[in-house]
């Protein structure tokens, strides 16, 4: 089974052999490289032609600058394995990678794409909201893990993936509009029923660095991802038949992204707070809660959009014990 390794690439010299020698010094070594460059102005295209030159399993598609969601759906569309292992330019692959997704895709028929944990490459202190994200999202590997938490965060890293090219393509393949295109592709084919995993083993070092897309398109900005999930949330409470919600946090922000539901149609009943202050006042017409006046589950549903990831454990915490199961009676929304 040949792995095709998709990589999209826009002037991306600084770091561009580093990571396809990464692929090359695969354990692994049924597989093709796929790269595309999306209208490099740099050296990408003459880095790319020599491995071209020098190793027939790299194929090159040269394109005009369209963005990476027409690069990668370019590139997808010329994928000849039935696994995709997603790469980017300034990333590297830990040795065993394809192996040990390929490895598992085999023996997991069920599992429509399976991620790894990632080692972060970046400065803590400059990056640290990059930095917390790694280590969340390194907590979850198990498919109900990763399906319960999808609308905290994007629960994969995108070039740590490895999927089958047919359940992609039946899902559409990747989407361009105003939201991050892995995790829109993320939230629609959990939506369609494709099992997500992940690999405990950390089989990929993403390098965080100023010029991302990540932090320079606005795609990727915290409004973007909140419209994203809003609109994936909404329909998973609808097929739940949910129409009124409770919403933990009565601060500015999170009343501001959990209104994003309204234009859904939903209801807000009332917010939780911990804050004296707003504890029995009304925001906006609705009352805020204490903790200990949560009704019994099963009343009404609560979505938690404290974003704090202490905050959001001692949430989890109180909320078990109160008898609230996830998926059932709350989610995580932050």
């Amino acid at each position: 089974m040949t792995i095709s390794i998709l990589m999209p690439v826009y002037n991306g010299e600084k770091f561009l052999v580093e990571a396809i020698q990464s692929v090359i010094y695969q354990t692994e070594q049924d597989w093709e490289l796929i790269a595309v460059d999306d209208g490099s102005t740099d050296e990408t295209g003459r880095v790319l032609a020599w491995f071209a030159e020098n190793e027939p399993r790299v194929r090159v598609l040269t394109r005009p600058h369209e963005g990476i969601v027409a690069a990668l759906n370019a590139g997808l569309a010329i994928c000849s394995g039935e696994l995709v292992a997603r790469m980017d330019a300034d990333d590297r692959c830990a040795p065993e990678r394809l192996a040990r997704q390929k490895t598992f895709m085999q023996a997991n028929p069920n599992i429509g794409l399976v991620a790894s944990r990632v080692l972060y490459d970046g400065d803590e202190k400059e990056f640290r909201g990059f930095s917390l994200f790694v280590d969340w999202t390194n907590t979850l590997l198990d498919p109900s893990d990763i399906y319960l938490n999808r609308f905290v965060e994007s629960p994969l890293v995108h070039p740590s993936v490895c999927f089958r090219k047919s359940l992609v393509l039946e899902c559409g393949g990747y989407r361009d509009g105003p939201f991050p295109e892995d995790y829109e592709l993320w939230l629609r084919m959990m939506q369609a029923g494709i099992r997500l995993a992940k690999l405990p083993e950390d089989l990929l070092w993403w390098r965080e660095r100023a010029g991302r897309l990540t932090r320079v398109d606005d795609r990727y900005q915290v409004d973007a991802f909140y419209a994203c999930k809003t609109e994936y949330l909404a329909r998973w409470l609808k097929r739940k038949g949910i129409t009124h919600v409770m919403i933990w946090g009565a601060g500015r922000t999170s009343r501001k992204r959990s209104e994003l539901l309204l234009d859904k149609g939903f209801q807000i009943v009332a917010y939780i707070d911990i804050d004296p202050r707003k504890i029995g006042q009304l925001i906006d017409r609705r009352p805020v809660m204490a903790m200990a006046d949560l009704p019994v589950p099963g009343k009404c549903f609560v979505l938690s959009y404290v974003a704090s990831r202490g905050a959001r454990m001692a949430i989890e915490t109180f909320l078990h014990k109160r008898g609230y199961q996830v998926g059932k009676h709350y989610l995580m929304s932050a």
